[in-house]
């Protein structure tokens, strides 16, 4: 059985880099397109959760929304929030949108589009 000489075969040093390369490359996309489809789920989970036990005060859980959004990094500001209190049915309704730009070695930009839209 020959042993396996990675660094003494010209062709196969190569390849573990390129394929060692791809694989890092991979990840850091990854990584990249993934934090903010993270902080998204997120936010819409802790806006469902913030609706559901606000009592009906929009101030408050307008100020609370605003402060997790700052948390998670996520680009929005008041005006673009909109909270619906519904006395009839005693819901709260939480509605904004917001855009980020995913940028890939400056070689490459894709604008990712979200908005959540959540009533408790």
């Amino acid at each position: 059985m020959k042993k396996l000489r990675v660094l003494d075969n010209e062709e196969g040093y190569l390849k573990l880099i390129f394929v060692t390369a791809l694989i890092v490359f991979l990840f850091y996309l990854g990584f990249k397109f993934g934090m903010p489809y993270y902080r998204y789920s997120a936010f819409k989970s802790d806006v469902k959760e913030m609706a559901r036990v606000s009592l009906g005060d929009a101030r408050k859980t307008k100020s609370e929304v605003l402060q997790r959004a700052e948390e998670l990094r996520i680009p929005i500001e008041e005006s673009d929030l909109a909270i619906d209190v519904d006395q009839k049915k005693n819901t709260l309704r939480v509605r904004t949108s917001w855009s980020e730009t995913v940028d890939v070695l400056g070689l490459y930009q894709k604008t990712l589009d979200f908005s959540v839209d959540e009533e408790e």
